[in-house]
């Protein structure tokens, strides 16, 4: 087991790419803190994964919450050896049409729920330790209405560096996964591709098809591993070649 006895912190662990995450660090020895912000889902995932897994409901803008979240780091695991800073969301944000409220609701999410993740952690992160942030595809494909959502993965992307420079010295490696598009809930039921849009989205994938959240899961495993102790401050895209090859996608060779 890779990960006999080690301590990992999964925030929005209670669903999609990062339940899938907990799950797999559990079945290689690790013990888990998955955080969320709906009980029921926290519950269902508490019991999937076991008695290896803590539950704490805990939205990463929430001061209160982290604090809480904190005390459970503190008195339960006291250190910890990886970080998948992994909660976050999405909505449209077509220029003319959104809301101030809504654009700064997804970059307060996704970028101060990523930074403030990992500062509430540094106290427990020791040398050798990992921190993994999750990005995503749309920070440099240009699409139509996702204004706020694609600005707030790029900054994750630099923040990403910015923290590899940061924590560095002190021996904590940073890197990030950047999804295409995967099969999640977001998708709707068992993230299966249903209607028109999803079908454009897999055929515009030169691989032909959405990535299996344990593809995901994978990567943020690897680089929480000793395995990838020589890696920092960079990136591992999992697109099916999206971002890469897109002229080899089956919607521009007529299939």
């Amino acid at each position: 087991m890779k990960f006999k006895d080690k301590k990992v912190l999964i925030t929005g662990g209670n669903s999609g790419i990062g339940l899938v995450t907990a799950k797999l660090f559990v079945q290689e020895g690790a013990k888990v803190i998955i955080t969320g912000r709906d009980q029921n889902t926290l519950d269902s995932a508490k019991k999937a994964l076991g008695e290896n897994a803590i539950a704490v409901k805990a939205d990463v803008l929430d001061t209160k919450e982290r604090e809480d979240l904190i005390g459970v780091i503190k008195d339960k695991f006291g250190e910890l050896d990886v970080v998948f800073a992994n909660a976050g969301i999405t909505k449209p944000t077509p220029v003319g049409a959104t809301t101030e409220e809504d654009f700064n609701q997804v970059l307060n999410v996704n970028i101060t729920g990523a930074f403030f993740t990992v500062q509430s952690a540094l106290p427990f992160l020791k040398k050798g330790s990992s921190v993994i942030l999750n990005g995503s595809v749309m920070s440099v494909l240009g699409v139509p209405g996702s204004s706020a959502y694609s600005a707030s993965k790029a900054g994750v992307r630099a923040m990403t560096r910015v923290l590899s420079s940061e924590l560095g010295p002190k021996g904590i490696r940073v890197n990030m996964v950047v999804p295409g598009a995967t099969k999640t809930p977001i998708w709707g039921p068992e993230g299966e591709p249903t209607n028109a849009r999803l079908n454009a989205i897999t055929r515009s994938i030169p691989m032909g098809r959405l990535g299996e959240p344990d593809e995901i899961a994978k990567a943020v495993l690897f680089l929480g591993s000793e395995e990838s102790s020589y890696i920092q401050g960079t990136e591992i895209v999992l697109d099916g070649g999206a971002t890469s090859s897109p002229a080899a996608a089956p919607i521009y060779l007529g299939k």
